[in-house]
């Protein structure tokens, strides 16, 4: 019988604090299953017949490392809150003779208990939905459907023994504190005032500085290398500055409240105002918690949206034509390779090759240019290989320019114009840059006039991919264009232009014979060296082939980002939860004192309705303001991705926006209800 004793107890307290235990429990069952689910997808056989599904894996195996560090984390800050509830009933066990050797036996049997009913009904959710999941993730990245069930031991076993160690750290840490604690300090756990932290002035002024350290890199960097380097040290700021500015904010707030006659002594406002008072530190931490939580959601799913609902940008960019072959001259040839009687031949065994196997190309691109970085500024470039040798990032990226000079013959023939230059004069076509000066100039070559922007044009080439801004000069001869420029080197002594050949066409055939015909023309057409051409290599892209690899990558992390944003919400709305059911059982006996000297259930709800609309909304005001600060620097890095659409991130972020906020009033309802109940004695705990 006494065997059973603990059990009993751990499963009855349990029972009668459902309230607490009961959103807790299907947390953790939420996070099981989400573990779960995002192993299943790395593991499944399904899955490694999709297209881009190493990809798809890798990712998903890094989300869920993500997902059981956060789930580890959050689990420790959410058992906090049920600690702190439970120790006063911890201290009455101790009172009644028991020793803290019982007490650590009945929290085994609770955490025993709660871990396998989160296993249990995490992993049966899990399973009943990761067809689904599957599902979803297939039609996202447009591969085949399979409707057969199944699932994955693998994926079972790694989610028993990843929840089995947090479970087991909570116990550890659950019984630490009742070792370290006295029957009196148990007792009166709830009783605790919370003393303003000192220095407050000092943490005021740490948080505005960071966060304005880190609002100021967000909106002043201005190209993606420099972004990479910066932004999680921003992020880091802005987490600490949020925690520091929260508290500090919390306090004074409540001081200033507290000061205003006029607003202070008022029925709805005295009791709200009081109840905050007493709790500032701790409520500023929560509220800095959901904040955080907050902006990773809105910056999770826009960054992720964006760049799925952006794809087709990207790829139309990349591959303006169905496939395309760039050929790469022989360097010390110089531009023999690119002789109008070189490209000649190489056409025509391209030609024939095309003919053989019954394939008439179409909207064909077909241009000479060469290639060359420099650093520009103010119509000047700097040549000089000694400025690529900077550990400068900024220095580099802010001017290093890519120039492409291309013949205007090989324009005019492709798209059927007639425009005639001068020698020394240029046309320009810019890619991610908006240079529009009259002339540049060339230090160790010519100095070119800007007689005009061309406006139509399909470049294939790395000056479109890369994320350096270019900008290609169609000029009347390549010669004497690129003269004195044929010279540079690099720190090897190769010559520092490339000199290449691009040929893009449609083919007109479906999208599986897209890809094998593609493959052929690489694999089984003529071997360019044996032909005598002047063709040191070549390399090629399919649309299809990169639109599947595409769609695998960013299909792929808009997967993930909704996963892991629906896991963050529920984090955020279980703090939300629990701080207010928390603050609701603190609260009862001052409101209950407040009823006794004449206080109406229409007051108390109208002190409750001030105190929620005081801070409750704070956190979701200073998210909507990180975020809009971060979607500069956000651009940026989205830049890596290909993705240039930046009125479409902006439109989708203020569309997550809108939809968080819903999703947040409706939390506050639901939480606001639950605290009014507690408070007047609506219902008993």
């Amino acid at each position: 019988m006494k065997k059973l004793l603990y059990p009993k107890l751990a499963f009855e307290s349990i029972r009668k604090n459902k309230r607490l235990y009961l959103p807790y429990i299907l947390t953790c069952v939420g996070m099981v299953a989400m573990y779960y689910i995002i192993l299943y997808l790395v593991y499944c056989k399904p899955v490694e017949s999709l297209p881009g599904s190493g990809m798809i894996r890798e990712m998903m195996g890094l989300g869920s490392w993500v997902m059981a560090l956060f789930s580890c984390l959050f689990l420790f800050y959410t058992n906090s809150f049920l600690m702190r509830r439970r120790k006063k009933e911890f201290g009455l066990y101790s009172i009644l003779g028991m020793s803290k050797r019982n007490l650590a036996q009945i929290q085994f049997w609770e955490t025993l208990i709660i871990g396998a009913a989160a296993l249990a009904g995490g992993l049966f959710v899990g399973i009943l939905l990761s067809k689904t999941a599957e599902l979803i993730l297939v039609n996202i990245v447009s591969g085949e459907i399979e409707y057969s069930m199944s699932f994955s031991p693998e994926a079972v076993i790694k989610t028993v023994y990843i929840f089995g160690v947090i479970f087991l750290l909570l116990l550890l840490n659950s019984v630490r504190q009742i070792m370290f604690s006295t029957t009196m300090t148990l007792l009166k756990s709830e009783n605790t005032g919370e003393k303003p932290p000192k220095a407050n002035w000092l943490f005021g002024i740490a948080g505005v500085a960071l966060l304005g350290a880190a609002y100021y890199i967000a909106v002043t960097t201005n190209n993606a290398i420099t972004a990479i380097f910066t932004f999680f040290g921003a992020v880091m700021m802005v987490i600490l500055g949020t925690y520091l500015l929260m508290i500090f904010g919390s306090v004074m707030f409540c001081r200033i409240l507290q000061k205003s006659r006029r607003y202070y002594y008022k029925p709805n406002h005295f009791v709200s105002v009081s109840s905050m008072a007493y709790r500032m530190k701790r409520n500023g931490a929560g509220l800095a918690s959901i904040c955080i939580l907050a902006t990773m959601v809105l910056v999770m799913i826009s960054s992720t949206s964006s760049l799925y609902f952006g794809n087709t940008d990207a790829l139309r960019r990349s591959d303006p034509r169905e496939v395309a072959v760039t050929y790469y001259m022989d360097s010390f040839e110089g531009l023999e390779g690119l002789s109008p009687e070189n490209i000649s031949k190489l056409r025509s065994a391209l030609d024939s090759y095309h003919s053989e196997h019954g394939v008439v190309p179409q909207n064909v691109i077909a241009y000479r240019e060469i290639y060359v970085p420099g650093y520009l500024k103010d119509g000047v470039v700097e040549t000089d290989v000694s400025i690529f040798n900077t550990s400068d990032v900024a220095l580099i990226d802010d001017g290093l320019t890519c120039f492409v000079f291309v013949p205007l013959e090989d324009y005019n023939q492709t798209y059927g114009t007639d425009y005639t230059l001068s020698d020394g004069e240029a046309l320009a076509y810019n890619v991610h840059t908006n240079f529009n000066g009259d002339s540049i100039s060339f230090n160790m070559g010519q100095t070119l006039k800007i007689v005009g922007q061309i406006k139509k044009f399909d470049p294939d080439s790395e000056a479109v991919t890369q994320i350096f801004p270019s900008v290609f000069l169609f000029v009347p001869d390549l010669k004497s264009a690129v003269a004195g420029l044929d010279r540079l080197a690099n720190y090897q002594g190769d010559p520092m232009l490339d000199y290449m050949w691009n040929y893009c066409f449609d083919t007109g055939l479906s999208p599986d014979d897209q890809i094998t015909y593609g493959r052929s023309f690489l694999q089984d057409s003529f071997d360019i060296k044996d032909n005598g051409f002047l063709v040191s290599s070549r390399s090629a892209r399919i649309a299809e082939y990169d639109r599947r690899d595409f769609t695998a990558l960013y299909g792929g992390l808009f997967f993930l980002g909704i996963m892991l944003s629906v896991v963050f919400i529920f984090a955020a709305v279980l703090i939300i939860y629990y701080k207010q059911i928390s603050e609701g059982y603190e609260d009862q006996s001052r409101f209950g004192i407040m009823q006794k000297v004449g206080m109406t259930k229409r007051e108390i709800r109208k002190s409750i309705n001030s105190q929620l609309l005081t801070v409750f909304f704070l956190p979701l005001v200073l998210a909507a303001v990180h975020l809009g600060f971060a979607l500069p620097i956000i651009s940026k890095l989205l830049l890596l991705f290909d993705l240039r659409n930046i009125p479409l991130f902006y439109a989708v972020a203020a569309g997550c926006f809108a939809i968080f906020a819903l999703l947040y009033t409706l939390v506050y309802k639901i939480t606001s209800n639950a605290y009014y109940n507690i408070v007047s004695g609506a219902k008993e705990a």
